[in-house]
């Protein structure tokens, strides 16, 4: 496996992450600290080049998983679904499903199981979208990741769960240290 520790400019460097930890009297691992700050930094990198990709198609990441995540699953979800499936809140999805619809690419009817509340389906236009930008859209994300070997994308896949399980660490109300250890 190639080993490519040379930071693109900008990018926080091991000697930046030592000096920030010093200056604080802290005894956290500057290498675990370099490997999150470069790991958030490639996410909102990737992140923005995400809705430059997908406003190619009039559409924003949010939107995109979101006619997707209809279309894997029958063309049809109530909103507290789309919500939990997304990892998003409900005002988020009403939002995203409000210009969806607004474009004819989604559409409300009532729910046939809950009389009270709506499902969101995936309209026969939003599945031509999602049809026509697949075959550039999949190419983009295979060239995303065409540096890796087969071999280094399953380690990736595996290395990335690991990290996100950890996300909580970020999140959550309790400090680091009351998470417990870390097991590698």
């Amino acid at each position: 496996m190639t080993q490519h520790s040379e930071p693109e400019p900008g990018s926080p460097s091991l000697d930046q992450a030592r000096r920030q930890i010093a200056r604080y009297g802290l005894t956290a691992d500057p290498q675990a600290v370099l490997v999150a700050a470069r790991l958030m930094a490639a996410g909102a990198r990737i992140g923005q080049a995400g809705e430059v990709h997908f406003g190619r198609f009039g559409l924003s990441t949010g939107r995109y998983r979101l006619l997707s995540d209809l279309e894997d699953h029958g063309g049809e979800k109530s909103p507290s679904q789309l919500a939990a499936s997304l990892g998003v809140s409900r005002a988020t999805v009403t939002g995203l499903v409000d210009g969806l619809e607004r474009e004819g690419l989604v559409a409300r009817r009532p729910s046939t199981e809950d009389g009270r509340g709506n499902v969101v389906i995936l309209t026969a236009r939003g599945a031509d979208r999602l049809r026509e930008l697949a075959p550039e859209h999949f190419a983009r994300m295979q060239a995303l990741v065409g540096g890796l070997s087969v071999e280094e994308r399953a380690t990736f896949l595996d290395l990335l769960a690991r990290v996100v399980a950890g996300v909580d660490a970020l999140t959550s109300d309790r400090p680091r240290s009351e998470h417990g250890p870390t097991s590698t």
